[in-house]
């Protein structure tokens, strides 16, 4: 990501905190205007095109956008207004807004953890990965796969964006749309994902020990991951971003191997 993307994303992120109100109904406007600009290379182009002034770009958005929501088009606004490193960032930037949009409307809702399992859902079956990523077939089609896959096990705000990245992917894989997207509702909710390999599932109170420990050691509220892996054998495989914390008694095991053989 380059430094003016990052900065736009920050001010467009700030833009839509201050909006009122953030629905699920914005954020699937969001995403729909992703669509629309992502689709047409001579729009995301205009919009994000540098010599233009800014105020000329939130005037084409606001004309290509005149039916959507009040505080839609005041995002749009600020966010074709700020300086993209390419427009392409621009579709990824408006996209985003569109998944932080979900996180604001459902603070209660485990979308972390429903996208991490449509994940493992998709990892675990590879023909439904391949007919997610095939070029042939519209979006429509395979947002209504999903949907009937998922549906009404996850909530709204995770079955929107799940369908919504779906219909879009521009050549991405299923599984890499979903984890960005686990990325960015956990920035938005300020926490940090630990995926947690262990043989057996967690109770409980070790989710919740395992939850202190980790907010100790980073210093951020930690959402949990859980993957039930019986190479583990026993303890715990810990990943956080790229950092690994591996307690396994397979991982001791191999230590000890090594430290023989050597």
């Amino acid at each position: 990501m380059g430094s003016a993307t990052a900065q736009a994303l920050e001010a467009s992120s700030s833009a839509l905190t201050a909006a009122h109100p953030v629905t699920l109904d914005v954020a699937g406007e969001l995403f729909s205007a992703a669509r629309l600009i992502g689709e047409s290379s001579a729009l995301s182009g205009a919009l994000a095109d540098p010599s233009a002034p800014a105020a000329a770009r939130a005037a084409l958005a606001s004309r290509v956008f005149a039916g959507a929501a009040a505080p839609v088009q005041n995002v749009l606004a600020a966010a074709v207004s700020q300086r993209w490193s390419s427009s392409a960032d621009l579709v990824d930037g408006v996209e985003e807004l569109a998944v932080r949009a979900a996180t604001i409307a459902s603070p209660d809702a485990d979308i972390e953890g429903e996208l991490f399992s449509v994940s493992r859902l998709v990892a675990d079956n590879a023909d439904l990965e391949l007919a997610l990523g095939s070029r042939l077939g519209g979006g429509e089609g395979k947002a209504a796969l999903v949907q009937k896959l998922v549906g009404s096990s996850v909530h709204p705000a995770t079955s929107l964006i799940v369908t919504s990245l779906v219909r879009q992917p521009r050549g991405r894989r299923v599984r890499r749309l979903l984890n960005r997207a686990m990325r960015i509702v956990s920035t938005q909710r300020d926490r940090i994902v630990a995926t947690v390999r262990s043989a057996a599932p967690l109770s409980a109170a070790q989710r919740d020990r395992l939850r202190a420990v980790l907010a100790g050691r980073y210093g951020r509220q930690i959402a949990l991951n859980e993957v039930l892996d019986p190479s583990v054998v026993g303890g715990l495989r810990v990943q956080v971003a790229d950092d690994v914390i591996d307690g396994s008694i397979a991982a001791r095991l191999a230590d000890l191997r090594h430290k023989l053989a050597g």
